[in-house]
């Protein structure tokens, strides 16, 4: 049976460092997300603070293009100007983009690589958790790879082929192996061995608006 969705919580988004430029021009702009901060402002009024209200105050036309987890921390892109903007949702759209992720896990995998193809749904009764369902869900891809091995947690690098909502979370929950710090999916020493989602977005690889040229912008994971 799975667990229900952690009950209210107080959002409390980090104010330092309030925005971390990675990459300015006139087409993109790019940020170092802090975990605790939303993509972009939730329903209530005490939840407007995000990473493109703050982008916004500096650079007034910037646009959100894809989202993070409001605790998963790392790269984002967002758009300058309109042409921009439907260039880069195409390119996410069409998978043209190339992401990876740090994470630490709970555990120690057998292999040091591996795949997960499990597809995803919401778990509508304890939104905004995901499940795998192979009967109503979408296609979900993630490969991982062991980059460090410790006592009891496990250091790996994600690529995710495809972009469903939690997806590294529940693949990752649906080998054995949760992300520590998880106040969805991990549990008992796996929920306590972190103060934070340990879940970072280390890298984004993309075709600039401008010219097409493929670019890679990277974060310093933080933990």
């Amino acid at each position: 049976m799975n667990q229900p969705a952690p009950s209210e919580f107080l959002y409390a988004p980090p104010l330092v460092p309030y925005l971390q430029v990675l990459h300015a021009d006139d087409d993109l702009l790019v940020l170092d997300k802090p975990s605790g901060l939303l993509s972009v402002p939730g329903k209530a009024a005490e939840h407007s603070d995000c990473i493109e209200s703050r982008a916004q105050k500096r650079f007034p036309a910037a646009r959100i293009v894809h989202r993070l987890d409001m605790d998963t921390s790392g790269v984002m892109v967002l758009a300058m100007n309109p042409a921009a903007h439907r260039h880069l949702g195409l390119q996410f759209e069409r998978r043209k983009t190339q992401k990876t992720y740090v994470a630490n896990i709970w555990g120690s995998p057998v292999q040091d690589a591996g795949e997960v193809d499990l597809p995803l749904i919401c778990d509508w009764p304890n939104r905004p958790k995901q499940m795998v369902s192979h009967a109503f869900g979408k296609p979900a891809l993630t490969r991982w790879q062991v980059i460090e091995r410790g006592d009891r947690i496990t250091r790996v690098r994600l690529y995710p082929h495809t972009g469903r909502s939690h997806q590294l979370r529940v693949h990752m929950l649906a080998i054995g192996h949760p992300i520590v710090g998880d106040r969805f999916y991990a549990t008992g020493e796996a929920l306590a061995a972190s103060d934070r989602l340990a879940l970072h977005a280390e890298s984004l690889e993309l075709h600039h608006p401008l010219g097409g040229e493929r670019v890679r912008f990277q974060a310093g994971c933080p933990f």
